[in-house]
């Protein structure tokens, strides 16, 4: 059974999309928040997540042959390199966020370290100007700084001179350090033998910390993930139970991030090949269904809830774009994995709520937010911010399941398909 909407349909969507972001750079440097109509917020901070985001984004865009993209993807990675305004040149690493006045927040978190090793291998296979050397140094910082190796994941936060470490550990920093480690292989995977050895050992990290949680966390809550964690990785349930609908520590389980956690597993899978263990395949499918059991109409509305308790019952009700975003990504993924109809038919009902709600013909790229009845909102995430759950969305179904995306594109595997 084909996937639908066509190849053609997703490639004027994820065109649509990119046209949204035609000039989102902030006065200070880097990438500005966007409002509603795509026009940079000048007065918040330069965020490294949104940053980091754009250079992967527009890198795509240059991948694509768009005119722009790549003047766009060289603008982010000057604010990353040595003197930018993202960058501690004293001690190393890369500030959060940056005001007029400076970083506003003076620690160091893997969430954002993790999409500066994606921007620099996004970058590389682009073959933007200071995109290599971006990605060996992010991955140095990332492998000395975050990765634990005796718990196969990584810590979260460290202070400005890394001298104090934070005792929280964070599933979505895990879960996107997993991103860029295959990412980065990707890329170093077309060097010499040596880099194929680096490859190994990044695919070999993204292993463990995909083992802890598909045969470790997930069945041990009912594939419901915990979030938050202390430094001994001992789940904290009842974490931020004061602030339900937190942006990036939500309290309870995010069901966006079980489709999130089961579409990566599957591009593991895939760039292992014949030595990926048979766990992986049904892993991913176990957190597909339970993403589907507890997060679509679990109040009698369509669409994904943003999180549920750890009995499955709603938190925070609202419909976050990202999260359907990754619901279609990873049907799609499983569809190629399996061949099973299911999930192309879930593809479809996933995109046709999309288009109906969350797609803003009028005004440009995705509503970033809807209340449960599936009208615009933004009390979580006001605006529209950044581009790269949706474009990855229209892209991750016309393309193999390794490589990552962006050699993917570099190779000219994309799938033009009918339109």
């Amino acid at each position: 059974m084909p996937l639908r909407p066509t190849s053609g349909w997703l490639a004027d969507e994820c065109a649509r999309l990119l046209d949204f972001s035609a000039d989102p750079r902030h006065p200070r440097g880097g990438f500005a928040w966007l409002d509603d109509d795509g026009r940079p917020v000048a007065d918040r901070p330069v965020e490294l997540w949104i940053t980091c985001r754009g250079v992967h984004v527009h890198a795509l865009g240059h991948l694509l042959g768009r005119d722009g993209s790549a003047a766009l993807a060289d603008h982010g990675l000057a604010a990353l390199a040595a003197g930018g305004v993202l960058r501690d040149d004293e001690h190393g690493g890369w500030w959060a966020r940056v005001g007029a006045q400076g970083p506003v927040t003076r620690s160091k978190t893997a969430y954002e370290h993790a999409f500066v090793v994606l921007a620099g291998a996004s970058a590389t296979a682009a073959g933007r100007p200071g995109g290599r050397a971006l990605l060996e140094e992010a991955l140095d910082v990332l492998l000395t700084r975050f990765w634990d190796d005796d718990a196969g994941m990584v810590v979260e936060e460290w202070d400005e001179a890394w001298t104090v470490l934070d005792g929280y550990r964070g599933l979505n920093a895990a879960m996107h350090t997993v991103e860029a480690l295959l990412a980065a292989a990707d890329v170093l995977d077309g060097d010499d033998p040596s880099g194929a050895t680096r490859a190994a050992g990044l695919r070999a990290r993204a292993l463990r910390s995909t083992d802890r949680v598909l045969r470790d966390l997930a069945p041990a809550h009912d594939g419901r993930l915990p979030e938050h964690f202390d430094d001994r990785w001992v789940p904290d349930l009842a974490y931020h139970r004061d602030r339900p609908a937190d942006p990036f520590r939500p309290a309870g389980a995010t069901v966006g991030h079980w489709m999130e956690w089961a579409r990566l597993a599957l591009h593991l899978r895939a760039a292992l090949g014949e030595d990926a263990p048979d766990w992986l395949l049904p892993g991913a499918e176990a957190l597909y269904a339970a993403a589907v059991r507890d997060g679509w109409a679990a109040d009698g509305h369509d669409g994904f809830c943003y999180t549920v308790d750890f009995d499955g019952r709603p938190l925070v009700r609202q419909r976050m774009h990202w999260v359907l975003a990754e619901a279609v990504s990873a049907a799609a993924a499983l569809h190629a994995a399996t061949g099973e109809p299911s999930y192309a038919e879930d593809h479809a009902t996933w995109w046709a709520w999309a288009e109906d709600r969350l797609l803003d013909r009028e005004r440009g790229s995705w509503h970033h937010e809807l209340a449960p009845d599936g009208t615009p909102d933004g009390a979580t995430w006001p605006g529209k911010p950044d581009l790269y759950h949706a474009v990855g969305a229209t892209l991750v179904p016309r393309l193999p399941l390794a490589p990552g995306v962006a050699v993917a594109l570099r190779e000219g595997l994309l799938d033009p398909g009918p339109t």
